[in-house]
């Protein structure tokens, strides 16, 4: 079994294939099994890695939440690669995953070929921004008193993923219980110093605007906490696309696996042909008719 070290941690990964690298960077309730429908498509053109992150067994829990942060799991993302002979891929991430791939291309750029930016911006709403620390809090608190099994009930059904629920039942019972088997105390651990103290997205605009790495930000159009976040990095980000996947929550991979496989097979696709471009700084233009000032 393949181990990477990190702080004292191992991570566990594994890869699939052989081509250009690809880095997957699974979510919250997520580990590398998340991605099974990416890599049996994209492993036939790609060499597919995937890892779990810090707290997700096999790889190490951590003792406290303070080795969990938002700029280690984007480092994390380069000490994978490292451990796989990889200099340069293209990261994909879903939200948490998300979030790391987005501070990989502002830390790490240039070991970038392209980012895929799903589902990130929870927790960034303004409005909401105590609520979220609030209810991080107490589902962590929940996990720690309850464990998995009870902990995630009203979690794993939430209001962006009964859509998963809806179209897939059977793919929806296999996602709830790999994420009951996670570890109590690592996924704790990742509420409290990951998600809790991440920054929102438009904090990040400065970075953001300077980030030349070749971006496709994909959201569902019923993730209502992220979608706004996902429009604001299309605006912001000079080579981003967005693609809202219709009638779709949070875990775009999983409830419409076909769909975003070809989505990111075609953004993958104009990015090694060096077709993907930054957007023309004249479709910014004041007129909502011409060009002219």
């Amino acid at each position: 079994m393949p181990y990477a070290t990190v702080d004292g941690l191992k991570l566990y990964w594994e890869e699939t294939g052989s081509g250009t690298p690809i880095v997957f960077v699974h979510e919250f309730a997520g580990d590398l099994r998340s991605w099974e429908p990416q890599v049996r498509f994209l492993g036939r053109r790609y060499r597919c890695i995937t890892y779990n992150a810090r707290g997700y067994p096999p790889s190490d829990v951590s003792t406290s939440f303070e080795q969990h942060s938002q700029e280690q799991a984007a480092d994390d993302i380069l000490v994978i690669m490292k451990a796989a002979g990889v200099e340069r891929a293209h990261i994909v991430g879903l939200s948490m995953g998300g979030y790391a791939a987005i501070h990989f291309g502002i830390r790490h750029p240039q070991h970038a070929l392209s980012l895929t930016v799903c589902g990130a911006g929870f927790g960034s709403d303004p409005d909401k921004r105590a609520q979220f620390h609030r209810d991080t809090d107490a589902f962590a608190t929940q996990l720690e008193t309850e464990g998995m099994e009870r902990g995630i009930r009203d979690y794993a059904i939430g209001p962006a993923r009964v859509q998963h629920l809806n179209k897939d039942p059977r793919g929806f019972e296999e996602f709830r219980q790999q994420f009951a088997g996670h570890s109590a105390q690592g996924s704790a651990n990742t509420l409290r110093g990951f998600m809790r103290r991440r920054d929102a997205i438009q904090t990040l605009e400065p970075q953001l605007r300077e980030m030349r790495v070749p971006t496709h930000v994909i959201t569902g159009d019923e993730d209502d906490n992220c979608l706004e976040p996902g429009i604001f990095m299309k605006r912001v980000i000079p080579g981003c696309g967005l693609t809202v996947m219709a009638n779709t929550g949070h875990a775009v991979n999983l409830e419409d696996p076909d769909c975003f496989n070809r989505l990111v097979l075609d953004f993958l696709t104009l990015v090694d042909g060096g077709r993907w471009q930054p957007r023309d700084p004249r479709s910014y233009g004041k007129s909502t008719l011409s060009n002219k000032a």
